[in-house]
């Protein structure tokens, strides 16, 4: 049994780009020369006739003007690349929104991970083949990040570039974009599928689901819907990449290691990368030893890099943190844990400000600003703004869950105002089905853990962590009501008196009651 939800459908956008992506890599090989010998461009393009460029480059040009078809090719194969790895991101934020990272799918969770980070080394190395001008300045960063490690950073160097800068790169890069890569999302694509099969689909909670079941549709027509999901995948991958064009080699020329091209950045999927050393302050290195660390590189590749094992390890950290080692196999409603929605919030806010920051100059230029100033804008941003986005996302989500076990036990408001015989006024409130109550309160509300002394009586500095961090986590929480609750506020609702006149009767003073009917407007199981 399959669940049904269209959030789902995210790692499924993700294999049908994989699968484009890699037949239409199939073909481009059959038409590009991974060598840097230098060749007398003579093709169709008029502007670089006569100009002088590596194989490399004139096959890609050949390819794009002469082989029926090859632009549309090279086009779906970018196009398909840049899906493929935004469906995975969207893929790892649903998973970690409704908390399917929890045990027994932990390994899922770093395979998913790993599979992002293989696809995006897969798009940047296939960015450095057509040895154009974009790539030969990816290729100039890369050797000043390379060589910036201290100690080994001129070997690595020298070795990824075989002796030779930067035509050297290509030698290095091809083998892995065509063969290794590639293999290794086939590899974690089949780990991630394993996983699934192994401990079963998970599923919103909603009556009828429980830990021990699955609800939803048979392999077969599952299969069938998602096959002509994949099929509408590709078709619009047909289309964008015969209408839109991306990366126009033509226009930017042969790589030339003395030149840039202007207004040219960095590939969108590592812009953060290239945002968090625009962010570090100029100038910023230390003398040791007789060894220049230049930390304006050192420090935001570090930064980037905790941030990904932050996350890798994240399902590890709330188990331990939650002291919770049962499986879980139902999702949970992103407003119902407002720490770990908090957190979510506040890393995409961190990684949205490395990325805009990547076209500060862009951004100063079109709105004529000075860039210093927009620097120093996101360089504050990047501090005060995770914080900010956990509180409101954390207030928002404990203001959710206090107006859910309000119409639980309350009803939904109507807007309807009568007066009883008494002369008092009441609202009226429309009455909320077993279903809908069920689908408000029944989630887990954990209590903040207290530190436990082991057998000598000591508490350990160990379990003095662990409940500082649990406070922090549950010690705001709303705790739904229980059944007995919900059966008192019934039965007192069903004592009350009716209504004795409409509210459409006047006041004592003359004035009409207002009657304002408000409806409940119905969505998706997947909202804050």
């Amino acid at each position: 049994m399959f669940p049904d939800h269209w959030s789902f459908f995210f790692i499924h956008i993700a294999l049908a780009s994989f699968i484009v992506c890699m037949l239409s890599g199939v073909f481009l090989m059959f038409f590009y020369d991974p060598s840097v010998e230098t060749v007398t461009y003579q093709g169709p393009y008029e502007p670089l006739r006569g100009v002088e460029t590596s194989r490399a480059f004139t096959s890609t040009m050949e390819l794009s003007f002469e082989v029926r078809g090859g632009l549309l090719m090279r086009q779906l194969h970018s196009w398909s690349a840049s899906l493929m790895i935004a469906a995975l991101i969207l893929q790892i934020l649903r998973v970690f929104f409704t908390a399917e990272f929890r045990k027994p799918r932990e390994i899922a969770w770093i395979a998913l991970f790993g599979c992002l980070m293989t696809a995006m080394m897969a798009g940047l190395t296939g960015h450095f083949l057509p040895d154009d001008m974009l790539s030969g300045s990816s290729l100039a960063v890369l050797d000043g990040v390379l060589k910036a490690i201290p100690v080994i950073g001129t070997t690595l160097s020298s070795l990824f570039f075989q002796g030779s800068f930067p035509s050297g790169a290509i030698a290095t890069v091809y083998p892995m974009h065509v063969l290794i890569l590639p293999a290794l999302i086939a590899l974690f694509g089949l780990v991630i599928a394993f996983q699934t099969f192994r401990h079963k689909p998970t599923q919103f909670p909603l009556p009828g689901r429980s830990e021990n079941n699955v609800v939803g549709k048979s392999l077969a027509p599952a299969t069938v819907k998602r096959f002509g999901l994949m099929l509408m995948v590709s078709g619009i991958l047909f289309l964008i990449a015969a209408t839109v064009t991306i990366n126009p080699i033509w226009t930017y020329g042969p790589a030339d290691p003395g030149n840039a091209s202007a207004g040219g950045g960095a590939l969108w999927f590592v812009a953060f990368l290239d945002g968090a050393q625009r962010l570090v302050p100029p100038g910023w290195e230390i003398v040791l030893s007789g060894y220049t660390l230049t930390l304006a590189i050192l420090v935001p590749v570090a930064v980037c890099g905790l941030f990904f094992v932050a996350a890798i390890l994240y399902p590890f950290i709330e188990s331990w943190i939650s002291a919770d080692k049962r499986d879980h196999h139902l999702l949970v409603r992103p407003r119902n844990a407002p720490a770990r929605t908090g957190i979510g919030i506040a890393a995409i806010v961190f990684y949205a400000v490395l990325w805009i920051a990547a076209g500060s100059d862009v951004i100063a230029l079109h709105f004529s600003l000075s860039n210093e100033d927009v620097i120093l804008a996101l360089q504050v941003s990047l501090f005060l703004g995770p914080i900010v986005g956990f509180s409101i996302a954390r207030r928002i989500c404990l203001g959710l869950q206090r107006k859910d076990k309000e119409i639980a036990l309350h009803g939904f408001e109507t807007g309807r105002i009568v007066r009883l015989p008494s002369g008092e006024y009441q609202e009226i409130h429309a009455p909320v089905d077993e279903f809908q109550r069920w689908e408000l309160v029944n989630y887990e509300s954990p209590s903040p853990l207290h530190p436990r002394p082991d057998e000598s009586g000591r508490i350990r500095i160990r379990e003095r962590v662990r409940a500082f961090f649990s406070r922090r986590f549950f010690e705001d929480r709303v705790v739904p009501p229980s059944p007995d609750e919900v059966r008192e506020l019934r039965g007192h609702s069903s004592a009350e008196p009716q209504a004795t006149e409409s509210s459409e009767n006047p006041r004592t003073d003359g004035s009409p009651v207002r009657d304002d009917t408000a409806r409940r407007s119905g969505g998706a199981d997947l909202t804050l």
